[in-house]
């Protein structure tokens, strides 16, 4: 039955290229769509004929180029894919839908690789529904045209978004497992295989994981593996109980990926390796989450971040709430037996500052309100079939050959810097703690052109010889190792936060500048667009994630001076990515605590020290009405050494101790932090 709808709608497209519109300026729209599924259909046909593979590796990167041609570049200025463009030449009332059918529809290029007949189908009968009105009328009515569109997304949300929360949780969704253990990774034509874009990146990358020696790809991927596993160890939980972990990655890691999947199959554990979703029921914004391949567009990506603004009201999310219980409901034991996301993050690529769009679709006021309440409500479902005080995690990144003409020396630093004995760093942490816990509050206060001037008020301790409110982090979960951290007393956390230049969720920030008043933000400005509100209207989207406000989360101080002063030999300061470079300096996180969903799970130093500070005014609420304890963000925000004064804790009797002078590390104790500054 699949088959045969994949025939007909084929066949119906296949007329639509020799047809003409009764409007003729949309016909040149539907030619183009029509000329995409042709091209959707011959790569299927080879693919199960079998000979796709059977070109070499020229004739593969030229059809990959070929599927993402229209948004490569300078095309996509002049591509149906572009909101603009579309709007331009359509007027906004017909250019906006069919923009979205247009980003919709190039999902199938992910659907196609997968052998995904069903959502082909969809997809392709949505289609020909839109096409099948501007044949019947000149210009039909735009609200009909989003009623098909509506009722596209809510009567397919039951297969799309519970697909989804299926290949989380199910080992046997193995479309990329079973690509990376059943190929042979010195063939880099594999890479095609997975449907993705593949640019110098992804192909470079693959290459010089070939050429190192076996024993550094296991060093890369047993660090990355024990990081996950003492995660459970150290937040004492049971990963005996647990049978499937998550893998994220970027392709052309897949040698390491291959190793850590026999690492985590000693410890009991099968992987689930999804692809980053590419469509509008599991996107969220422009944020990448599974595996992918380069990004053709970012632009592109972030254009189409609020797409569901077409459709969405408080029916649909009701709908796919349920379809989210129900599926979760059904999976209950596989979703009991989830352990948690292994991430291996890349970065290096040139940063991106986005064109700010009139024509794009944006949220209305109530859509925001009710986006915000389904992604709490959301959360509580999840968090009732995997428990957050159940699962850990564990994060570690490398450079992508982007990052720089060294890049094979970068790469090298890099695994050398993931590596460094984390006993040093634990003895030298643990210094700035026994200080820390004596403070009543941190004052940060910038320098060299940084107007910070912020007081972070710290978390009083009952038994200061049993408790302490910082963490000392030794790579576990966050590889590399370098920092301390704790969830900060919002009630007397203010001043202001300023860096002059950061990177967050591969957006640039300039001049960024957040106000806090009782740990809660109360402004934020920056200086990226010439008009202030646009400024503003980008950091409500991107950092506050469209929340009124957010608390400070976290407050950390980074140790990792080896790091940092890797990234300045380099010039890659900006390119670094959050992982590493919180621990490049003090870093705040605005947004949930490092310690959500388990804040009652109890937490111990290596010396033994219960850490207590896991709580703040806000996430405290999850006693009396879970929905407004967590935002589900948390975006942390480094100021690099240069750009400090002075970190001081000041203890309750007024008395000052030093942390930090000048960029430089003065508390007794953590003299060898500074050498290597020498």
């Amino acid at each position: 039955m699949i088959e045969e709808r994949y025939e007909l709608a084929v066949e119906r497209i296949e007329e639509m290229k020799n047809e003409e519109t009764k409007d003729t300026l949309f016909a040149d729209y539907f030619h183009k769509m029509a000329d995409f599924v042709m091209m959707i259909d011959e790569v299927r046909t080879k693919l199960l004929e079998g000979s796709f593979l059977k070109r070499d590796i020229e004739e593969l990167a030229g059809e990959n180029r070929r599927l993402y041609e229209d948004i490569l570049g300078e095309a996509y200025e002049t591509s149906y894919a572009n909101p603009s463009y579309a709007v331009q030449v359509f007027e906004e009332e017909y250019g906006q839908i069919l923009s979205f059918l247009y980003t919709e529809l190039r999902g199938c290029i992910a659907y196609v690789f997968e052998q995904r007949t069903e959502y082909l189908d969809i997809l392709f009968e949505l289609l020909i529904a839109i096409y099948n009105q501007f044949e019947e009328e000149a210009r039909p009515d735009a609200a009909r045209l989003k009623d098909c569109i509506y009722w596209f997304v809510s009567d397919y949300c039951d297969v799309f978004a519970a697909d989804r929360i299926r290949e989380q949780i199910d080992p046997s969704e193995s479309f990329a497992t079973d690509l990376i253990m059943n190929s042979s990774l010195d063939d880099l034509r594999y890479l095609y295989r997975f449907g993705e874009y593949i640019s110098e990146n992804e192909l470079r990358t693959a290459r010089h994981l070939g050429q190192l020696p076996p024993e550094t790809i296991f060093r890369m991927a047993d660090v990355y593996t024990e990081g996950y596993r003492m995660g459970f160890v150290n937040t004492g939980k049971d990963l005996s109980k647990k049978e499937v972990v998550e893998i994220r990655y970027v392709l052309g890691f897949e040698r390491v990926v291959k190793k850590a999947i026999e690492n985590f199959a000693k410890m009991g554990l099968k992987p689930v390796i999804f692809r980053s979703p590419v469509n509008v029921w599991t996107k969220r914004q422009n944020l990448k989450t599974g595996y992918y391949g380069a990004i053709a567009s970012k632009q592109f990506e972030y254009d189409h971040r609020n797409d569901q603004g077409l459709f969405l009201d408080k029916k649909f999310l009701e709908r796919r709430l349920e379809v989210v219980r129900t599926t979760y409901e059904h999976h209950r034991e596989l979703a009991g037996k989830y352990a948690g996301p292994a991430c291996i993050e890349m970065f290096g690529e040139e940063p991106f500052a986005p064109e700010q769009k009139e024509a794009v679709i944006r949220l209305t006021k109530k859509q925001e309100e009710l986006q915000l309440k389904f992604q709490s409500r959301q959360s509580e479902i999840v968090n009732q079939y995997i428990r957050g005080d159940e699962r850990s995690f564990t994060i570690i990144a490398y450079p992508v050959p982007e990052i720089g003409e060294r890049y094979e020396e970068i790469f090298d630093e890099i695994i050398r810097i993931n590596t460094l004995d984390v006993k040093v760093y634990e003895r030298v942490q643990q210094a700035l703690i026994d200080a820390l816990d004596q403070g009543e509050y941190v004052h940060i206060l910038g320098g060299n052109g940084n107007r910070t001037d912020l007081r972070v008020q710290i978390h009083e301790l009952k038994d200061p010889g049993k408790e302490t409110a910082f963490e000392n982090c030794v790579a576990d979960v966050n590889i590399p190792a370098g920092e301390v951290f704790t969830s900060p007393v919002l009630e007397g956390t203010n001043g202001v936060l300023h860096v002059s230049k950061v990177y967050l969720h591969e957006l640039q920030y300039r001049d960024l500048e957040i106000t806090f008043a009782n740990g809660m933000i109360a402004d934020y400005n920056c200086g990226n667009f010439d008009r202030e509100l646009e400024n503003k209207e980008y950091i409500r989207d991107n950092i506050l994630h469209k929340h009124a406000t957010l608390p400070l989360g976290e407050f950390a101080i980074g140790t990792n001076t080896t790091a940092y002063v890797a990234a300045k030999k380099y010039g890659i300061e900006e390119k670094m990515p959050i992982l590493i470079a919180e621990k490049m300096g003090p870093h705040f996180a605005v947004g949930d605590t490092c310690y959500s969903w388990s804040e009652d799970v109890k937490v111990y130093n290596p010396d033994g020290k219960e850490i207590v500070a896991k709580d703040n005014s806000v996430s405290i609420l999850r006693r009396e009405d879970i929905s407004k304890a967590y935002y589900q963000c948390h975006t942390d925000i480094t100021i690099p050494y240069e750009e400090l004064k002075k970190i001081a804790v000041v203890t309750r009797t007024g008395e000052e101790i030093i942390l930090l002078a000048d960029g430089r590390f003065v508390l007794p104790g953590t003299d060898i932090l500074n050498e290597a500054f020498e």
